[in-house]
């Protein structure tokens, strides 16, 4: 299929950053594309050829898009799934298929598919109701400390608390849930697969997370890793046994504990574009959004090593700040060599949203983070109101 300077038409489904950045891709090899959002001010709006405003979980609006396009992806899982079953039927590729994100969308689903093929992770308990939670201690199938995750609907540090004490459950909504065994770790990585449809795969370098210990954010992704090597292809080979098992076209995030005897587990996974390749947009002979893009469209693959050292940011809005956003100081961080950042669109900033991320990139891993740490230090988010 000629997908270049044509009338083919790819769908997206969520008109936020990720679509953003990988409208990027898209107007590189001019392909055409349509974008569906439920904001009137999504990110995406600005780059597609053409912006539709509607609920992403209705059957007949999602269907109804879909019908646009050749074929569908998403840079978010929460999608009316049914409507993209009835879409495959049709005849609209849908990718990654609505099988894999079925697998993926439910928490609990997607812990007892590891568990299913094999796929090390923590130990869990599934409850219909987070009031489940309690009788189920007093009967000693549980105790504090665990993690408490909303099997749907969770995305960035919503939807999972960890819980030290039944006052703590006091806070949660009653819903669905998983509560996992806390797992004592040294480190948080991430391993992406891509595959496209022909089935040729290819992953990216192991990254390491650091988290914001009170929002359960990413602060930083550091790639390479600074783990053993054996630690790191252990990580490429979990990651791809949950690939293979998974049957994805498209990207696959793969995020796992490093446990303090070298074990790996693993955590969760995403069917798309994921913060922890942001580095990659600067570092990587070919970025995460590209390469969604060739895998998506049955081309070629392309070379995922880092060209340097790449380190991430996130910007997210500071803590008392609402409403028009401003970037505080971004003119100091783009002095600096090797710094790169990158703003979502996002007009309104709140209390840890996503506002953007800022790239490093050098020869040296260490010196990166050394200059990570200057721009997470130096950059603030904040509102022209306070």
């Amino acid at each position: 299929m000629n997908y270049f300077s044509s009338d083919f038409t790819l769908g997206i489904l969520g008109g936020g950053q990720l679509g953003k950045m990988l409208l990027y891709e898209t107007r590189k090899y001019d392909i055409r594309t349509i974008v569906l959002d439920p904001s009137a001010d999504a990110p995406c709006r600005i780059a597609c050829n053409n912006f539709e405003q509607g609920s992403l979980m209705d059957f007949d609006t999602v269907y109804n898009f879909g019908k646009k396009a050749d074929v569908l992806t998403y840079e978010i899982e929460l999608v009316n799934v049914k409507a993209l079953e009835q879409l495959e039927k049709e005849g609209v590729k849908v990718f990654p298929s609505s099988k894999t994100l079925r697998t993926i969308q439910n928490k609990a689903t997607q812990k007892l598919f590891y568990v299913d093929h094999e796929i090390p992770t923590a130990p869990f308990t599934r409850f219909a109701y987070t009031s489940e939670i309690l009788p189920a201690m007093e009967h000693e199938a549980l105790s504090f400390p665990f993690v408490w995750k909303s099997t749907q609907f969770g995305y960035d540090g919503m939807g999972v608390k960890v819980i030290r004490k039944a006052e703590d459950l006091n806070e949660l909504p009653n819903v669905e849930c998983i509560a996992e065994h806390m797992i004592p770790f040294k480190n948080e990585l991430a391993v992406i697969v891509s595959r496209n449809v022909s089935g040729e795969v290819k992953t990216y370098p192991v990254v390491e997370m650091e988290f914001h210990p009170e929002a359960n954010q990413v602060e930083y992704v550091i790639c390479p890793a600074r783990i053993d090597e054996s630690v790191a292809q252990k990580a490429q080979e979990i990651a791809l046994k949950v690939s293979n098992a998974i049957e994805h076209v498209g990207l696959l995030a793969v995020e796992m504990f490093q446990t303090e005897d070298d074990h790996i587990l693993v955590n969760e996974v995403a069917p798309r574009p994921h913060n922890s390749g942001h580095y990659s947009i600067e570092a990587s002979y070919t970025n995460q959004f590209e390469q969604h893009l060739r895998a998506i469209l049955d081309l070629p693959l392309g070379k995922t090593n880092s060209k340097l050292a790449g380190i991430m940011v996130n910007l997210v809005g500071a803590e008392g700040h609402f409403w028009d956003v401003v970037y505080e100081n971004i003119e100091d961080i783009m002095k600096m060599d090797g710094v790169t950042p990158h703003i979502y669109g996002k007009r309104e900033t709140r209390p840890f949203r996503k506002m953007g991320h800022v790239t490093i990139i050098h020869e040296e891993v260490a010196e990166a983070r050394k200059i990570a740490q200057k721009v997470k230090e130096t950059i603030n988010v904040i509102s022209k109101n306070n």
